[in-house]
């Protein structure tokens, strides 16, 4: 079970901290539970709850009438909702409830929803992104359980698979070597990136997590690819990333070589001149733009 402070639903939901308790004390729409040392915290059904009542508060349903709603009868108008006219904010805290509830099924009903009306890419860009920024709040202050987030990561890997797999293979394309450094386990980002270069007809050989770099470079001299891309996303220590930058230079010195994630981004290393930074996945289509195909 999950434990949420006050500020936690407040941030997932979008709804002040001080409304929260005025509807707790109002209208007894939450128990919240002490620790030991009489800490309020909250459930996860508190937080599911706060989420679905502020996507149906954005659809013009009032207070008045949610609290005399059986938690049966909103989660019903939620799931009809979910396949209507959300807003993306509407869709990231829908995508958060069904992670909470382990609900798959709900889960391919918002990204189908949302593909079908403006395409995978925005979807995962617009929706899926802006969700897993949301659910970092919850790791940073040690609420979320774990298995939660790996059910719907798990979710969005195995839809990016299966839309990669869709697109054709150019065998004669210009091409990308995808892969995690060594210790790396955030496979999302790369996926991600594996679609999009596939969609605008590169041939791409994906690697996936955790690879040492001397195995990188042993497949990069056997099939010779024009491009790297890779994401550094965990924490080493500052001198292991400059480390790194730097062989990604001289051993791949042949090669464009992108990089991204956090750790990339907010690194004070310098990069060499081969080396190119991309903060947003825009920038890889303006990137690639300068990159005619063969």
């Amino acid at each position: 079970m999950g434990i949420y402070s006050i500020k936690d639903l407040e941030h997932l939901s979008g709804i002040k901290a001080h409304t929260i308790r005025i509807w707790e004390q109002r209208h007894n729409l939450f128990s919240p539970q002490r620790t030991d040392t009489n800490i309020r915290f909250y459930s996860d059904e508190d937080l599911k709850l706060i989420l679905n009542i502020s996507l149906l508060k954005n659809h013009g349903v009032k207070i008045s009438k949610i609290v005399q709603m059986k938690t049966e009868q909103i989660q019903e108008q939620v799931i009809q909702l979910a396949e209507g006219q959300f807003v993306n904010e509407d869709q990231v805290n829908a995508l958060t409830v069904a992670m909470i509830d382990s609900n798959e099924e709900l889960f391919h009903s918002i990204i189908s929803s949302n593909q079908k009306k403006i395409g995978f890419e925005k979807t995962v860009i617009d929706i899926v992104y802006p969700f897993f920024k949301k659910i970092g709040i919850l790791w940073v202050s040690s609420s979320i359980n774990p298995a939660q987030e790996h059910f719907i990561s798990h979710l969005i890997r195995q839809k990016l698979i299966v839309e990669t797999a869709q697109l054709e293979v150019v065998s004669n394309a210009e091409s990308f070597l995808l892969f995690l450094p060594e210790g790396e386990l955030h496979e999302i980002s790369l996926l991600f990136a594996n679609y999009l270069l596939r969609a605008r007809g590169y041939k791409t050989i994906y690697l996936g997590q955790s690879v040492p770099l001397k195995d990188v470079e042993e497949i990069y001299h056997a099939i010779n690819p024009d491009y790297l891309f890779t994401v550094a996303t965990s924490k080493p220590n500052q001198n292991k990333f400059s480390v790194f930058l730097k062989d990604l230079g001289k051993k791949f010195n042949n090669s464009k070589v992108f990089i991204t994630g956090n750790q990339a981004l907010t690194s004070e290393s310098t990069f060499p001149e081969n080396v190119q930074l991309i903060r947003q996945f825009h920038e890889l289509d303006t990137a690639l733009a300068h990159m005619p195909l063969t």
